[in-house]
């Protein structure tokens, strides 16, 4: 039961870490309104906050792969099970602060950003799990 309640905590972690993303670029506008900041600042701290974030997520990953999930295949699970803690995320944030300016309504080609995004982070999960398997040098576990 415990390794049950890791892969959860670890799925959330992630879904934590796209839902920032996506807020991020949801809430540009919002950002920009009630910070007062020019937009090319708005966007520089996104971007900026984006490679962190990045960055930061693929030593998470490689740290919960080592430490909690070990050498089994069922880390690779976390690839999908991130998914209904992301919307359970979006659906509290957007419950709690709802867009009421028009003004904040984020551009049309968002969705499509988003929908490349959640589309392609399982992938990305596998190839970093997979690589993490093969720096620790455990071919079997890496090669299936």
């Amino acid at each position: 039961m415990g390794y049950f309640w890791k892969l959860n905590i670890v799925s959330a972690c992630y879904a934590f870490f796209l839902f920032v993303s996506i807020e991020l670029q949801l809430n540009f506008y919002r950002i920009w309104r009630l910070s007062g900041w020019e937009p090319d600042s708005v966007n520089l701290m996104t971007g900026v906050i984006h490679i962190v974030g990045f960055v930061l997520l693929t030593f998470l990953i490689y740290y919960f792969n080592k430490k909690w999930l070990r050498t089994t295949k069922l880390k690779y699970w976390t690839a999908i099970l991130w998914i209904p803690y992301l919307f359970v995320l979006l659906y509290i944030f957007a419950n709690l602060f709802p867009m009421t300016n028009r003004g904040d309504t984020p551009a049309p080609v968002t969705g499509l950003i988003m929908l490349a995004q959640i589309i392609s982070y399982p992938f990305y999960l596998s190839v970093v799990y997979f690589l993490s398997d093969v720096l620790e040098g455990d071919p079997e576990e890496s090669l299936g």
